[in-house]
């Protein structure tokens, strides 16, 4: 982090048992790497988290618990997950609740997509697809980082069109300095920077 960072800090402290997560410690992993991709902006990598088993464990539990229902049993049928590190989430958080994955995809990775949404990036544009059919399904989107918030709000349009229901959201991290908290309010994030 750099002098002019804020001060990071993470959505839910964990529990006095030791075996709660250990969100500091993952938190710690984070780094940042100015200009890039592109001169002005910092890129904070959560690579180290998820090459990390505990980390990454934890960091899933934190993603997860918020769409929980009093049992444990997941708020959701299915975890779409944003390419490409938001396969990794995605994955992660559907064999931990025992859920399925919706992959979805950069544009010009599926050979016949039924949904295909453009957007916004904070230094680009960009387009995501997807295929099934999900008519009367829950669906949980996930993603490492919420920057500007044009690629969640993309994919809860890509959900809504294939006939899902958005049950809700979760990231790794929030840029809260990038205010993507706009487009998608009720996204729950784990760390915000």
């Amino acid at each position: 982090m750099t002098p002019t960072d804020p001060a990071p800090r993470a959505h839910s402290a964990p529990a006095a048992p030791s075996s709660a997560p250990d969100l500091t410690r993952a938190l710690s992993l984070i780094s940042t790497t100015p200009d890039f991709p592109a001169p002005g902006v910092l890129f904070r990598d959560v690579s180290p988290i998820l090459a990390d088993p505990r980390a990454y464990a934890d960091v899933l539990t934190a993603a997860a618990e918020p769409f929980r229902d009093s049992d444990g049993a997941p708020g959701f049928d299915l975890v779409a997950g944003i390419e490409a590190r938001g396969f990794v989430m995605a994955g992660g958080l559907a064999a931990m609740c025992g859920t399925g994955v919706l992959p979805i995809r950069k544009a010009g990775k599926l050979p016949d997509p039924q949904v295909h949404v453009e957007y916004g990036l904070e230094y680009a544009e960009a387009a995501i697809e997807a295929s099934g059919d999900l008519t009367g399904v829950r669906v949980l989107v996930v993603d490492d980082v919420l920057a500007t918030g044009g690629t969640l709000q993309a994919a809860h349009t890509v959900v809504e069109r294939l006939g899902g229901t958005v049950a809700g959201s979760s990231v790794l991290l929030e840029l809260a300095a990038l205010e993507g908290r706009a487009l998608v309010p009720d996204c729950h994030a784990v760390f915000t920077l």
